[in-house]
């Protein structure tokens, strides 16, 4: 989608997405493909498309249970709905929810989240882009656009569909000849690397993925007391909901079992109506994505309770239903099922009576094992290194009937891209986030990232309500106006992710990402030390930032080809090397001043790799020191010179002797 490779891609990625790229109008083009391109392509030659990135052979099928040559997989063909049905049609008659049949695969939450979205024909066609059919300019290729990690991605497929035994094997319509959930899912199953890929998940993850909304999730033996409320308004304004009942803990044969009321177990479903009835009953619409076995119990399609109601509400409630959708009680509804899920298309949806706009800020972030992948608070040793978000809570609610001073928030954190790893045996890590107030001595700083003494001696604020092993964790907040850290991470440290993470607060605010990586500028990259500059920010360093004399003594230690300036991978390697050498700096300013003595420099140099003699310590305090204090500028020119003569040395010191001869031309270099 956007080059990938550190800065460079960094700085190209966030340039388009200023421009508008990623926005649903301006989709990414998924594997650099150009569907109009590709569409008039085929016309001209007369050719239908075939796609060469998610080709019609094994390999897209899966890698387990639809590995190649595996019994479900054997006898498979690839046909063109052209050659499955007289009359091929795009969509029959509008999208609808009778559309979405599960096939031989365990994507029901897929499915139960495409249900959803055909109740809003606006919302269907941001994902299902107008004008395709199989009739006008037919070329056997469709597109499909959806959400992904903060961006909408418009992703190109050819129409070649799995069948097995004449029928397809996955989603289809009750309509025999209607193709569009078809097409949608072999489009999402490209997304994600596979068919298999797709193979159980949450419904949250497919609303967010067709809407770019955040999710919220109750538990309903927790429900709060205006649950009903609360899922009415949301369907109002076109939420997307879901529902599940748990599978048992200790059966694995509980899974997709049927209960004796024909609920099943483990399986997705989707929320697609609220009704009160006679006598203040209140009744909820379900429907199974199987199109077909439906809740038997009361008020189910035949249940002798619809006998009380008046014929023309009863046929006018009958006639909105759907094959595999059935209403039943609300009370019976959070006795049988475990939870329901919302997307919120507005963050605030659900907890005000008109509309109202919220603040919505997006960081890109990652965890790499050894620097920031420090895991959970119940590892304290690494749990500090884990990327540090500010947020500045600047007014509090506007709410007349609440004495609290608060601000309220949503955070929201999504892994990206695990789908894909299955095929090489992983899947999401398990995965949550905490909330620190700032110190009072650190506020109004810029770039504080506080450190393990800390996190030792103070508790979170606030946190997810858990660490959990799905695609997002968000939890909705309340804080008094402040300064507060966001530290996402996995359970366990040294799990690798890229990770979003999402923040949407009701009134004014501010975010910062706690590192020294700042945004910088193709100018900048040009002109070292007007970029180095910025280290004058950091308020807790006695720094200037860095002189022209540091900037070239760093250029010397990374100039790899003598041209006396640095491409993009050596500098991003020089700042990785100042981020660490900031890190130790900071550790041994053991009294915070933001100077270090002599004696703290002599225990910094060590622990950034150098063992030296007395001698040689001595050299550099009065080399770098000023009234026996190094400033941060000084310390790291310290050790870009240590590490510049370390190197040097070990070149020339070819057969390991400890010992090196240099010419004066040697010399001049080191």
């Amino acid at each position: 989608m956007y080059p990938t490779g550190g800065i460079s891609a960094s700085i190209y990625a966030n340039r388009l997405r200023a421009e508008g790229m990623g926005s649903n109008e301006q989709a990414v083009h998924f594997a650099n493909q150009d569907y109009e391109a590709l569409k008039q392509q085929c016309l001209e030659s007369g050719c239908l498309f075939e796609d060469p990135c998610f080709p019609a052979e094994p390999p897209s099928l899966g890698f387990k249970e639809l590995a190649p040559y595996s019994s479900k997989t054997r006898d498979v063909e690839w046909m063109r709905p052209t050659e499955l049905a007289d009359d091929p049609q795009f969509i029959v008659g509008g999208a609808t929810r009778t559309d979405i049949c599960q096939g031989a695969l365990g994507d029901c939450w897929l499915l139960a989240a495409i249900a959803s979205l055909t109740l809003n024909e606006k919302l269907l066609h941001r994902v299902v882009p107008h004008g395709q059919s199989f009739q006008d300019d037919y070329a056997g290729i469709f597109h499909f656009q959806f959400w992904q990690f903060g961006e909408w991605v418009d992703i190109v497929i050819d129409d070649r569909l799995p069948v097995k035994d004449g029928e397809l094997m996955f989603v289809h319509s009750a309509e025999g000849n209607e193709f569009w959930s078809a097409l949608l899912e072999k489009a999402y199953a490209k997304l994600n690397g596979s068919y298999e890929a797709l193979s159980g998940g949450s419904t949250t993850e497919g609303f967010e993925d067709f809407t770019g909304g955040v999710s919220e999730m109750y538990e309903l033996r927790r429900a709060p007391k205006d649950l009903y409320r609360i899922i009415g308004k949301a369907l109002d304004r076109g939420s997307l909901l879901g529902c599940s009942i748990d599978v048992s803990i200790t059966s694995a044969f509980d899974m997709e079992a049927v209960t004796f009321k024909k609920l099943v177990k483990g399986h997705a479903y989707s929320v697609t109506g609220l009704k009160e009835v006679c006598q203040m009953e209140r009744l909820i619409r379900v429907r199974n994505p199987w199109g077909q076995v439906e809740w038997t119990g009361a008020w189910s399609d035949n249940s002798p309770e619809w006998d009380e109601i008046d014929p023309s509400e009863r046929e006018d409630l009958h006639l909105k239903m759907e094959d595999g959708e059935f209403w039943m009680s609300f009370n019976e509804f959070k006795r049988q099922f475990s939870r329901i899920e919302i997307c919120n298309l507005t963050p605030d949806a659900l907890s005000e009576d008109s509309l109202s706009h919220w603040n919505t800020m997006k960081f890109y972030g990652t965890w790499r094992r050894g620097s920031t992948a420090g895991g959970c608070r119940n590892h304290p040793n690494t749990f500090w290194i884990n990327p540090q978000y500010k947020i500045t809570l600047l007014e509090e609610d506007d709410d007349p009937e609440d004495d609290e001073v608060a601000c309220s928030f949503l955070v929201a954190l999504m892994q990206k891209d695990r789908r894909r790893y299955r095929r090489q045996g992983q899947d999401m890590h398990t995965i949550g986030f905490a909330l620190y107030e700032i110190p009072e001595e650190y506020r109004g700083c810029q770039n504080v990232h506080l450190k393990k003494n800390f996190f030792l001696s103070h508790s979170s604020c606030a946190r997810s309500e858990t660490f959990i092993n799905l695609r997002e964790v968000s939890t909705r907040l309340r804080l008094p106006p402040g300064e507060y850290l966001v530290v996402p991470s996995t359970f366990e440290p040294g799990k690798e992710a890229d990770f979003v993470l999402r923040v949407f607060t009701e009134k004014q605010s501010e975010t910062e990402y706690v590192s020294l990586i700042f945004n910088i500028s193709l100018q900048f990259l040009l002109a070292p030390a007007s970029l180095f500059l910025v280290i004058s920010r950091h308020k807790d360093l006695k720094t200037d930032g860095f002189s022209m004399e540091s900037c070239r003594t760093m250029v010397n230690l990374m100039d790899k080809d003598g041209s006396a300036r640095l491409g993009l991978v050596e500098f991003q390697i020089l700042w990785n090397k100042i981020r660490k050498w900031l890190v130790i700096f900071r550790e041994f300013d053991l009294d915070k001043s933001g100077a270090m003595s002599s004696y703290e420099m002599r225990l910094a140099v060590e622990a950034a790799g150098f063992k030296l003699n007395n001698r040689l310590n001595q050299v550099l305090v009065a080399r770098y020191a000023d009234n026996e204090m190094i400033d941060f500028d000084n310390f790291i020119c310290c050790l870009v010179k240590l590490e510049t003569m370390f190197r040097s040395f070990q070149q020339l010191d070819r057969d390991g002797s400890g010992t090196a001869e240099m010419t004066l031309t040697e010399v001049s270099c080191v």
